[in-house]
């Protein structure tokens, strides 16, 4: 049996694996959305179906920011109260980013059916809105995504000039991402897959490239202010809490065949954890799947009912409507997850 320092130290190393590369992704997305203008985030305006195509998509590729940007369409009145629903039914919050880390294949498979879900649950919900008088709401202040003036980013010209004048920030970070790719080459970690090396070795010279070459302004509010601050220390903490957890359950407690002699309620549970609106809960369930304790079934119920923290500006403009997507969720992730389940998946 390994010992306490053992399993800490495994879980230490695997946490800091995940929210490395969970970091990387973070960045990559919100850089192209930032250099594109957000022009990912506004093609939204049309009939009903191109609502729901494009809040869906937004919900299994920008993750909480997806949401955030689907709440300011709904609260102008560019989109149904279907297509937010849709959109919630589709986002994973930052766990989506956890799950491309640890099971990139069943990762995308899941996307795929979060986005066939999204679409469904939009057009089912719209259809019952009338009933229920919902309608978007009039007034609202929320702060565009980015403004115009720090959408031009790349600056690959004062690349030499930026490390004449390298303000702290920079440093630590390319300190930061040089040791994880020396650690990569030098076999530190340790990746079975070599396609999962190679591409996270591309990745962090990816995000080298991006270190250097955006603007101090970004680079402190972007890169250290909304993603390190907000995303990656709580994705840090709950991941390495929820290995811990499951590593000394596995190992000492034995709770494996307590959880695969329970798994309805189990199910039940993740459907319960997905109310509350912050990413970090929900990895249980992610690191749960990693391991093989629970089947597609209960991790899609977790995915499809909970959205990160992409509710919480709803929250703050109508708690119903919030309070009815997660009910329109939860219902429509247990009709799901009882029938897979069932059929053995």
């Amino acid at each position: 049996m390994l010992t306490m320092t053992e399993i800490l130290t495994h879980t230490l190393k695997n946490s800091l694996i995940i929210t490395a590369s969970v970091f990387i992704m973070m960045l990559l997305v919100d850089y192209i959305e930032v250099l594109t203008g957000g022009r990912m985030s506004k093609i939204i305006k049309g009939g009903l179906w191109r609502q729901y195509l494009a809040t869906s998509f937004l919900g299994v590729t920008l993750g909480c920011l997806g949401s955030f940007a689907c709440v300011s369409f709904y609260a102008h009145g560019l989109i149904t109260f279907g297509a937010l629903c849709g959109n919630m039914a589709a986002s994973c919050g930052d766990e989506a980013y956890v799950m491309l880390a640890l099971f990139p294949k069943q990762a995308l498979i899941l996307f795929g059916i979060l986005f066939l879900l999204g679409l469904v649950s939009a057009f089912v919900v719209d259809k019952i809105a009338p009933i229920l008088k919902l309608k978007p709401l009039q007034s609202c202040v929320l702060s565009e995504l980015h403004p115009k003036e720090e959408c031009k980013i790349l600056d690959a010209k004062g690349v030499i000039d930026t490390l004449k004048k390298i303000t702290l920030v920079r440093f630590l970070f390319l300190a930061i991402i040089s040791i994880f790719i020396f650690a990569l080459i030098g076999k530190i970690i340790v990746l079975e897959e070599a396609w999962e090396r190679n591409s996270l070795f591309v990745l962090f010279l990816l995000a080298i490239f991006i270190v250097l070459t955006v603007p101090d302004h970004y680079l402190e509010e972007h890169i250290l202010c909304h993603i390190v601050k907000r995303h990656i220390f709580k994705v840090f903490l709950w991941t390495f809490s929820a290995i811990l957890i499951l590593d000394i359950g596995l190992k000492v407690w034995e709770i494996e065949p307590l959880v695969k002699a329970n798994m309805l309620w189990v199910l039940l549970i993740a459907a319960l954890v997905g109310i509350i609106p912050e990413s970090g809960p929900h990895l249980i369930f992610v690191m749960m799947y990693a391991k093989g304790l629970i089947p597609f079934s209960v991790l899609l119920v977790s995915s499809i009912v909970q959205d990160g923290h992409g509710m919480l500006p709803l929250l703050s403009l109508s708690i119903r409507k919030a309070l009815l997507i997660k009910i329109f969720n939860i219902a429509f992730a247990l009709i799901i997850g009882i029938t897979l389940y069932s059929l053995g998946l």
